[in-house]
């Protein structure tokens, strides 16, 4: 029977060190699957009460629900898996976090130091394997070097641009005594991540902005992780100037204001994308510009000023050549930028391109089907936007992110930058344990569910208020409008087959409903909404719908695809 508080002792074995440095680090949660290798640990955690355990039913689930866990709270979340196979299946949800600069801590097990090298049954080095997807990562090769180690990695995992820190824990060093405890404070000689802006950037910035006519905010994933979404809002309410996002920016400005242009990039709005061509200033806050993004890089605003502001100097015209790169903290910009905020405006600018947002985006809705936007926004509808929502990958991510109304930032749990499909549940069952109860929507298609559908278990076990909404068409659906567009309807292994979801549903003891009309759908959401738990929806919805608007790869983001 485990105490109701982790045992203390004066010596102690590296398991439960180890156990006392996570609580040094207030972690509450950990999710992870056991294993030979990390037998200690488990046995460690068997008589802590103070941290709880999430089982799922596989490696890279576990990961990516620490992965929903962190986006959701701005903590690093924790994931514990055992060595060889369990650290190899925890690669993809690493890279992705890495890729989404998502803070974690993530613990293998190792085979014991002495076998290190010999291919051990379950060896892998995993330190090696994941130099290149995490933000940093050790080897713990002797037990006193534990209390630094553990301090170091929360602290380099959210601090600075957040990524994961992952810690390879050989069995016989999780077996070592020690008198050593955690460690209160660690400085990292060489690591300061930048923080302020000084006060002649803030002035050029707001000089340039205050003679610009046709002013915008970029607003990306680093306006979420930094805290600065409060201060966006106070900026471009007073300045009055538009507001785009990219992705991962979804949340940080309230998708429902005026100022709101949308999404940019290969699927942006048609508002988003032709004010950022015509603008002739461009604030850029914490965006990487990746191609998906940017587009044609010789095209991308053309005509602007182009300010890109990041705590990662790394990314600072890496992808696309700007006037000024400012090397510091987001908020910290801000802050010092909303005195300046009455002498920044750009009405009519702003008048002109709210106008467009009506012609965007684009789909038909016919009677007697069902589309999937009209799915999304009834989701919208029922939860007045307030909802978290995790999505896969593929169109079902874009049609969320255009018909979601999100008004609060770490609200929107997607996978950006490596694009995983099978995210959407274990990200969404890592939200939920976060939560305060509320709903959280699972947003997937039927390619993706099928993925990581297993942790459907997880959910029933722990009694999770998950709603998954699968929208069924039949296909792959992001390859098959690309086979559509640009390879002359060459539909080459993009049709899928599935299994009877509700049936499936009922087979972990879920309820399953299934809606194939708009009348249905409504009918179906109102009541997942009312039942305890996860529930399981799916949407039979037109087979061969496309996302819109599109920018064919290669073109600048004017040369959109509108139907």
């Amino acid at each position: 029977m485990a105490n109701d508080h982790c045992q203390i002792k004066n010596t102690l074995n590296g398991a439960e060190l180890l156990i006392e440095c996570l609580l040094e680090e207030q972690v509450d949660t950990i999710f992870g699957y056991p294993g030979g290798a990390v037998i200690p640990i488990y046995d460690a955690l068997y008589d802590c009460s103070d941290i709880r355990h999430i089982l799922t039913r596989h490696e890279q689930a576990a990961v990516h629900a620490a992965d929903g866990y962190a986006r959701v709270t701005g903590r690093p979340g924790v994931a514990l898996v055992t060595s060889g196979p369990g650290a190899t299946n925890a690669v993809t949800g690493i890279a992705n976090a890495f890729m989404d600069s998502v803070p974690l801590v993530v613990l293998t097990g190792q085979v014991s130091t002495d076998l290190i090298g010999r291919d051990s049954f379950q060896e892998v080095n995993i330190f090696g394997m994941t130099m290149d997807v995490t933000k940093h990562n050790y080897v713990v090769m002797d037990v006193e070097e534990l209390p630094r180690i553990m301090k170091e990695a929360f602290h380099i995992a959210s601090s600075g641009r957040p990524g994961p820190v992952l810690i390879d824990l050989p069995k016989n060093i999780m077996n070592a005594k020690t008198t050593h405890g955690p460690l209160q404070e660690i400085s990292i000689r060489g690591y300061q991540p930048a923080t302020e802006i000084d006060d002649e950037t803030i002035a050029l910035i707001a000089s340039r902005l205050s003679a610009a006519e046709r002013p915008v905010i970029l607003a990306g994933g680093g306006v979420v992780s930094s805290g600065s979404a409060e201060w966006l809002r106070t900026l471009a309410k007073s300045a009055g100037i538009p507001v785009v996002s990219t992705l991962m920016g979804i949340g940080a400005f309230p998708s429902d204001h005026p100022l709101y242009l949308g999404m940019l990039g290969m699927h942006g709005t048609y508002a988003a994308n032709r004010a950022v061509h015509h603008a002739d200033v461009l604030l850029s806050l914490g965006a990487r510009f990746n191609d998906r993004l940017s587009g044609k890089i010789k095209s991308f605003s053309p005509d602007s000023w182009k300010v890109h502001v990041d705590i990662d100097d790394a990314e600072l015209g890496k992808n696309i050549p700007v006037d000024l790169a400012v090397h510091g903290n987001i908020q910290n910009l801000l802050q010092k930028l909303i005195p300046f905020a009455g002498k920044l405006t750009a009405q009519p600018w702003a008048q002109e391109t709210s106008r467009w947002q009506r012609k965007v985006p684009h789909f038909t809705a016919e009677p007697g089907t069902l589309s999937p936007q009209e799915v999304i926004q009834l989701l919208n509808k029922f939860t007045d936007g307030n909802a978290v929502v995790a999505t896969d990958v593929g169109q079902h991510q874009i049609w969320t992110a255009h018909h979601y109304k999100f008004k609060h930032t770490r609200s929107f749990l997607t996978s950006g930058g490596l694009g995983t499909m099978g995210f959407g549940l274990p990200a969404a069952i890592g939200a939920a344990i976060a939560g305060n109860g509320d709903p959280v929507i699972c947003v997937t298609g039927d390619g993706s569910f099928q993925m990581n559908l297993q942790e459907l278990m997880t959910a029933v076990d722990y009694q999770l208020p998950v709603k998954i909404v699968i929208l069924n068409n039949g296909y792959l659906g992001m390859v098959r409008q690309w086979q559509q567009l640009f390879y002359k309807r060459r539909y080459s292994s993009v049709q899928i087959s599935s299994p009877d979801y509700v049936a499936f549903a009922a087979s972990y003891g879920v309820a399953g409903l299934r809606a194939s009309t708009l009348s249905e759908a409504e009918f179906i959401i109102r009541q997942s909404l009312d039942i305890p738990g996860p529930v399981l929806m799916e949407f039979n919805v037109k087979e061969e719908q496309n996302v819109y608007p599109m920018v064919p790869p290669g073109e600048s983001n004017d040369k959109m695809i509108m139907n």
